[in-house]
């Protein structure tokens, strides 16, 4: 550890940005590596300064702002999932409406739908051996409305065994990738508008938003962490409560 120099971490960083990564990415592979760099020190009692701490790098270099969709956008995605109907398009309705990440939606399992859950049809949002969740604030239940609910029934009733979308998923991995490809260039033949996958999740955010949602309970809908240590505190809010919310989101899809 002690023959790590700052010049390691400076070339650390310029490949990081030859091979193409954008400032914002650099930053997170950063962040990981300062905190491997210092625990192992800890653990293995070095005083070894970090070489990779407080090296500079432009954070917003070659980050591209991500348009969200608009509402006829976002009816347009709706109505063509509806009349191509099938594995991909139920994926990319589920997403529409849930503001779900991509390998969120493609890694699900079939006892992951409850559509006769107490408080209405219900998507849970949980680890599995062959997809992890993102943050423990991923963990997470979101009511199923306008076309996540039919892409929900959807795939319930017309794919077989564990994986809700078998085609993207095993019991080994989770093909987030493949899909996220394939749901690309169907965006760009289709919509023409130049919008990724991802910007579904930053169009509910605004959806919730125009509705006036309480911040902590777009948080908890969209599996963001909380800020604050009160927001960390107890379950959450109900499950009938956030429904009543996605509700207001529905665009009739």
């Amino acid at each position: 550890m002690n023959d790590y120099t700052r010049r390691d971490a400076t070339s650390f960083r310029d490949e990081l940005f030859n091979r193409g990564m954008a400032g914002s990415s650099v930053s997170r592979t950063f962040t990981t590596v300062k905190a491997v760099f210092n625990f192992a020190c800890a653990e293995w009692g070095l005083d070894a300064r970090n070489p990779f701490a407080g090296v500079y790098f432009d954070r917003a270099k070659g980050v591209t702002q991500r348009e969200p969709f608009s509402d006829d956008e976002i009816r347009q995605v709706q109505a063509a999932c509806k009349e191509t109907d099938d594995e991909l398009r139920w994926i990319l309705a589920l997403l529409a409406d849930t503001g779900a990440r991509l390998a969120e939606i493609v890694g699900l399992a079939r006892e992951d739908v409850e559509l006769d859950h107490p408080d209405g049809p219900m998507l849970h949002i949980r680890p599995h051996p062959w997809r992890t969740l993102k943050t423990r604030s991923s963990q997470r239940s979101i009511p199923l409305v306008g076309s996540s609910l039919w892409a929900a029934q959807q795939a319930t009733a017309e794919t077989r065994g564990m994986h809700l979308f078998p085609r993207y998923t095993d019991d080994a991995r989770c093909n987030a990738n493949s899909a996220s490809a394939a749901l690309s260039k169907w965006l760009k033949n289709n919509l023409k508008a130049g919008r990724t996958v991802h910007s579904l999740r930053h169009s509910m955010r605004d959806r919730l938003r125009a509705v006036e949602c309480p911040p902590d309970i777009v948080d908890q809908i969209g599996g963001w962490a909380p800020s604050g240590v009160g927001a960390s505190y107890g379950r959450g809010y109900p499950l009938a409560v956030l429904r009543e919310w996605m509700e207001r989101t529905a665009l009739g899809g």
